[in-house]
């Protein structure tokens, strides 16, 4: 280990089990020296293993819903007051859409659903970010990161409207990247990581054969939850000071991709054996 984060001071959203890509980084975080409390909403808290993270930490859990300002002031000060002071960076791992729980095609969206999408994935970032700020809660040259995907830029088959919510959440990390920078020094960023087998993943209908072809795709592979924290370690640390307002691709050159030559001969090998597939719904 490094001691990237000796002496820092965080508070880290949306840990859940040992597939979280939080849960990686939280492990991570404490490896590289950091203190940090841990947070998620208390119905996710009664399906996970956040109190065993916790004890393996040596830290607190406080529970909050991240789309309620009340809880992110009442978190904020808590976590203030376990630190006795700021803190120095933040991991926003929060996202759900009803639409797909469903199984809402996209030209078919429940509005209602649609909101509280929008609302847990994305605009509960611009609220934390808010509440920080007005609570002086990140001192100067602190980092935070939240985690987008590709399909934020690209259309992605049953991505659905979480697209347009990682869309969203790009632009709040520019948008608030800019006011936060200026004022306070603190950086903002997102992390495209590589489609990865976390518990939300595993559910999503074919996502082995995304990550297949994602695998095939990108000249360096698919990254794993692993990578991901190391990679997420570096922006809560000293050596990245000066990124802000960008969204990192984490994905193994899949972001830059047109076509590879494996992925090439998998679509070669289905024209020389054609399987007619079927229409579906997106």
């Amino acid at each position: 280990m490094y001691n990237l984060l000796k002496g820092k001071k965080g508070l880290i959203f949306g840990a859940l089990n040992d597939k979280s890509l939080a849960w990686k980084v939280a492990e991570r975080a404490y490896e590289e020296g950091a203190e940090f409390v841990l947070t998620n909403t208390p119905i996710s808290m009664r399906f996970g293993d956040i109190d065993k993270l916790a004890e393996s930490c040596n830290t607190i859990v406080v529970p909050a819903d991240a789309t309620s300002v009340k809880d992110l002031e009442n978190l904020l000060t808590k976590t203030m007051e376990h630190f006795g002071g700021k803190i120095d960076f933040i991991l926003h791992s929060v996202a759900m859409s009803l639409n797909v729980r469903k199984g809402r095609p996209y030209d078919d969206l429940d509005y209602g659903f649609l909101n509280k999408t929008l609302d847990i994935s994305a605009i509960s970032f611009h609220k934390l970010l808010q509440t920080a700020k007005k609570m002086d809660a990140i001192n100067d040259w602190g980092s935070v990161v939240a985690l987008s995907y590709v399909a934020a830029q690209k259309t992605l088959y049953k991505y659905n409207d979480m697209g347009d919510a990682k869309a969203m959440l790009e632009s709040i990390a520019r948008s608030f990247g800019y006011i936060y920078g200026r004022e306070k020094k603190i950086r903002i960023n997102t992390i495209s990581q590589s489609p990865t087998l976390t518990t939300a993943g595993s559910g999503v209908r074919g996502i082995e054969g995304l990550l297949d072809f994602t695998e095939r795709m990108s000249p360096l592979g698919n990254a794993t939850a692993d990578e991901f924290a190391d990679f997420c370690i570096t922006l809560f640390s000293d050596l990245t000071k000066k990124i802000t307002m960008q969204n990192l691709f984490h994905d193994g050159g899949f972001s830059s991709m047109g076509m590879s030559y494996r992925a090439m001969a998998v679509y070669q090998q289905s024209l020389d054996n054609p399987i007619e597939p079927k229409l579906e719904d997106e």
